[in-house]
């Protein structure tokens, strides 16, 4: 059964930093491209980052040179890394294998 588990959303000022985690399982994570959307108030669902299985990267221009995707093979774990962030990040943020998401994790980038 694959499960995909999101952590390591809050609240933060804008300019601040959060790395969101996600926890996979019930397949060979190694293999597989990752892939990271976020869904806003009211907004469809937007493509964040992709990152492949030979660590190949790939970014929405919202996102570019502020936020780094990454994994870590040995921990089955998708990682972000979002520095640098506006009001306009706020959202849901999910991991995605495939057609499969988690539940995800709120930010909220709010003075």
């Amino acid at each position: 059964q694959v499960q995909l588990v999101e952590s390591g959303g809050g609240l933060v000022q804008p300019g601040g930093s959060l790395r969101l985690s996600c926890e996979v399982s019930g397949f060979t994570f190694r293999y597989v491209q990752m892939t990271w959307v976020r869904q806003a108030p009211g907004k469809e669902l937007e493509w964040v980052s992709d990152i492949n299985s030979s660590g190949r990267t790939y970014y929405a221009d919202s996102v570019k040179g502020r936020f780094t995707i990454s994994r870590d093979n040995t921990k089955n774990t998708l990682y972000l890394q979002m520095n640098s962030l506006k009001p306009e990040d706020t959202a849901v943020y999910y991991c995605q294998m495939d057609q499969v998401r988690g539940q995800g994790t709120q930010v909220t980038v709010s003075s």
